[in-house]
Formats: C-alpha cells, structure tokens, sequence
C-alpha cells in the first residue's frame, strides 16, 4: 500500500460517519475474483454495498469511488454525494479539463439537472475537479483563494476514515501475529469499542465533562464490566469445587 502510513496489512472498505468517525459498516477486500479478472465497476459496487440501508444522507468519497453513474444510482437511494473524480473519466467535458491559460483560484462549472461538476485551480497549471449531486449551483467562498462550496464541503467531511484509523491506533488491543483471522478479530475489537465510545458520549454528553483522556477512561471501565462477571464466575466454581467441612467442639 504504497499511498498509506502502514505498508502491509488487509484492506477494508470502510463508511465512516464524517462528524464522529463511527464506523457504518465495513466489508474485506479479499482479491480480485474467483474468475481471475479485474471487477468492473469495484468503486460504485463498494459504495453502494457501503450504503444499503441509508437514507437521505450525503456520501464523500475520493477519487477512486466517484462516478457519474454512481451519483444516479445513490440518488434512487434519496443520497447524495460529493467526490474528488479522476480525469480520465468519459464524462467528464473537455473544458473542465483545460487548465494552461486559466486564472489561480479560478473556477468552471458544468451542470446537468441533478448533478453539478466543477474545475478549481489552486495553482498555476493545475486544476482538481470534483462532483456533486448535493450542490445545484456555482457558489463561491468570500476566502482569499475563492474555493468553491463544493470544495469547502468536501474538504470538511472527507477524512472520517482516516480519524478512525488514528484514534483506534491510539488505543488497540492488536498485537504481532502472522494469523489474518486474528488480525481481523483485533480490529473488529477496536472498531467496536470506539464505536460504543462515540454512542455512549451521544447518550451521556455531560460525562466526565473535564476530563482530557475519556476514551482511555471509558475503556478502562468497559474493561473491567466484561471481565468481571467471568472473574466472579470462576471464583464460585472454585469454591464448590472443594469439599466442605464442619468442625465441633468436644469436651
């Protein structure tokens, strides 16, 4: 995994929410298919395995995922999507494309009647281009480099995955282990107590309202209210395992 922190490992697909980072849900890039070919469409495929089950939510995703025809199929779902896409996409029109002779921080437009595509320059000779079917006109920020709405929006909910995978290596129970299944198990342990984490602050929003390390603390007390009825359990085996005595007085 040349782009990532880590080198080697499994890849998942993850959809995260963007505000908390709670993992939706999470599916194991196993390979290419039992066919031994490339899977067509793997983006749009993931994307809408990733969201069966939502509804009337916005999706971000990178520039591997984003399509044109996935925005079509989300918005049947009555979802929503902003993305980075790739250049090479057939959609796309060539005037987006053009950057020599275009203005810094400048901005083109292309709409059609559900989607909204845009060209931004945030610098000299070269351009990023992003699409949303969120987004249903050409709105610019009043900042400096006068990035477009779509831009701002994608840059502020693009990197839930990504605080997912900092906070739960801050705190994992993962350890060295040549076995996947464990590996999975670690993270599935990870995941889920940062997912219980984020549910009980939703729920107790006044707990621990000073305190600096709470998911530290939190973990520490859902670690022990698991142990402890096993630790009980087992005490009260080994006590009925040993005979009982009884013992009197003579005189």
């Amino acid at each position: 995994m040349p782009s990532k922190p880590a080198k080697y490992g499994i890849k998942l697909w993850v959809a995260c929410d963007a505000k908390s980072s709670y993992a939706w849900k999470m599916q194991v890039y196993t390979g290419k298919p039992i066919s031994g070919g490339p899977e067509k469409n793997q983006g749009m495929r993931v994307v809408l395995d990733m969201t069966e089950g939502l509804r009337g939510h916005n999706v971000t995703c990178d520039n591997f995922l984003t399509s044109y025809e996935l925005g079509q199929q989300l918005l049947k779902r009555k979802i929503t999507m902003v993305g980075t896409v790739r250049k090479n996409k057939p959609e796309l029109p060539p005037a987006l494309l053009a950057s020599k002779e275009r203005e810094v921080f400048s901005s083109k437009f292309a709409f059609t009647p559900t989607t909204t595509l845009v060209s931004y320059l945030p610098k000299k000779n070269k351009n990023v281009v992003l699409l949303s079917t969120l987004h249903r006109d050409a709105s610019i920020s009043d900042r400096v480099d006068r990035k477009p709405a779509i831009i701002l929006d994608y840059n502020c909910n693009k990197g839930g995955v990504d605080n997912l995978d900092n906070v739960i290596g801050t705190y994992s129970c993962r350890r060295m282990t040549a076995r996947w299944p464990l590996v999975i198990f670690h993270n599935i342990i990870d995941v889920s107590s940062y997912n219980a984490f984020v549910l009980w602050r939703e729920i107790n929003p006044t707990w621990m309202p000073h305190k600096q390390n709470k998911r530290r603390v939190f973990l520490e007390q859902l670690g022990k209210a698991l142990v402890t009825p096993l630790i009980e359990r087992s005490l009260c085996s080994s006590c009925e395992s040993y005979p009982s005595f009884q013992v009197s007085s003579s005189t």
